[in-house]
């Protein structure tokens, strides 16, 4: 018999709704294998360099995504991203013109196109966990509070749920 599997989004929420998205994605197993923390700064090395190419690449294939920060982190990363409808430039409402995707449909082509990328990179084994973490953003403060956590993220890097000591 097979286990149902618990979804971890909001019941009933549209997810391709115009809001602000805070995201955390891992590495499977959290493999410490996208760069390093060295004193308060991140490193991103080969890896970690094709993840934040693939996260920024989403903002240029769907004219209605906005990133308004992200961070490579060794075993995970962390965002904020923005679905709005309404193009910028010219105020036409989007989901007129093409299909607005989902949060999970975002994550998944980022991870999809991440890992592919990765794997012709040479890393095999890489994959993403399953699923990701999400936090619909309502208010203000809790906008600053996730973006402060983003940013100075690489400082705390050895108090973060995700810390795991390198084996150098």
């Amino acid at each position: 018999m097979r286990r149902e599997r618990k979804s971890n989004r909001l019941q009933g929420y549209d997810y391709s709704r115009n809001n602000l998205y805070f995201v955390t994605l891992c590495v499977q197993d959290r493999l410490c294998c996208l760069g390093k923390v060295i004193n308060g700064k991140m490193y991103p090395n080969e890896y970690g360099e094709i993840v934040e190419e693939r996260w920024f690449w989403l903002s240029e294939q769907y004219p209605y995504v906005r990133s308004h920060i992200f961070i490579v982190m060794p075993n995970h990363v962390h965002g904020i991203l923005e679905i709005n409808r309404t193009c910028p430039k010219t105020g036409i409402n989007l989901s007129k013109e093409m299909k607005i995707k989902s949060l999970s449909e975002l994550m998944g082509a980022f991870q999809t196109t991440a890992s592919k990328a990765i794997h012709l990179a040479g890393f095999d084994g890489f994959s993403w966990q399953r699923s990701f973490h999400d936090h619909i953003i309502r208010k203000d403060g809790s906008y600053q509070y996730i973006y402060d956590y983003i940013k100075n993220n690489p400082k705390n890097w050895d108090e973060d749920t995700f810390y795991e000591e390198d084996e150098d």
